[in-house]
C-alpha cells in the first residue's frame, strides 16, 4: 500500500492506470465470487473467477515489464528497508512501503492461490467439475475444494488487515484510497517522478493474461 504524502511538495503520479484498474476490478470481483458461491450461483462464480485469473496473470506480468511502482522488484524489499521504513530512517516512498508491500504481496499470492484451487476443485457429486478437475482425481479434486474453501478465510484476514492499514493512515490524514483512484499523491518536491510503462505494452500484456486465462477455463494446458 502506499505511503503517505509529506505536507508540503508537489502532486506527482504514482500509479498507473493499468495498475488502478487492476487493484479496483480484484476489490470488486473477489465480493462478487464470495457472494455468488455462497448463494449457489455457481456459473456466475465460475465467471467472477476466470475473471480474477486474467486480473492476476496480468497483475504478474505487469509486475515484471510495468512501470516503477507496479513491478515487484522496486516495491519487494528486504528487513534491513521494512526496519528503517518503521523507524521513519529510509527514504521518501513513492509507491508501496517496504512493509505494506509485503502485505500486498501476501494478498496477490493468497488470491492466486484462491484462483488456481478453484481451476482444480470438484463439486460433491463430480458432476459439474472446474475445467482443469480433468487432470486430477476425484478425491484430489475434492481436497482441493475444501482447500479452496479455507483459503478463503486466509484471504479474508489479509483483506482485513489492509483495510486496518488504510484506515490507521486515514486517522494520521494520509489518503491511501484517494491515491489509488487518481493515481497522484504529494511527495517531497526533490522526489523523482516514477516511469510508466508504454500503453501498448499495456494492453499486449493484457491480450496475452486474457489468452491465457482464455485456454485455462476453456480445460487447456499451456
Amino acid at each position: 500500500m502506499p505511503d503517505g504524502a509529506a505536507q508540503d511538495g508537489r502532486i506527482i503520479k504514482v500509479w498507473d492506470l493499468p495498475t488502478r484498474i487492476v487493484h479496483w476490478s480484484i476489490a470488486t470481483l473477489a465480493p462478487v465470487s464470495w457472494w455468488t458461491a455462497t448463494n449457489d450461483h455457481m456459473q456466475w462464480h465460475r465467471l467472477s473467477g476466470y475473471a480474477l485469473l486474467g486480473l492476476l496473470i496480468f497483475r504478474l506480468l505487469w509486475g515484471v515489464g510495468g512501470g516503477d511502482t507496479a513491478r515487484f522488484a522496486g516495491f519487494l524489499k528486504g528487513p534491513r528497508a521494512v526496519y528503517a521504513y518503521l523507524s521513519g530512517r529510509g527514504p521518501p516512498v513513492v509507491g508501496h512501503n517496504p512493509l505494506g508491500a509485503l502485505s500486498v504481496a501476501a494478498m496477490i499470492l493468497a488470491l492466486c492461490l484462491q484462483v488456481g484451487l478453484g481451476l482444480f476443485a470438484v463439486d460433491e457429486d463430480g458432476l459439474d467439475p472446474s475445467p482443469l478437475a480433468k487432470f486430477v482425481s476425484f478425491d484430489v479434486g475434492r481436497a482441493i475444494a475444501r482447500l479452496h474453501h479455507l483459503n478463503f478465510y486466509v484471504l479474508l484476514g489479509l483483506v482485513a488487515l489492509h483495510i486496518t492499514a488504510i484506515a490507521a493512515y486515514a486517522l494520521r490524514r494520509r489518503n491511501l484510497v484517494g491515491a489509488m483512484i487518481t493515481g497522484r499523491r504529494r511527495l517531497p518536491a526533490d522526489v523523482e517522478p516514477p516511469r510508466f510503462a508504454s500503453p501498448w505494452f499495456a494492453l499486449v500484456t493484457a491480450a496475452v493474461a486474457a489468452a491465457i486465462a482464455w485456454f485455462l477455463a476453456r480445460g487447456a494446458v499451456i
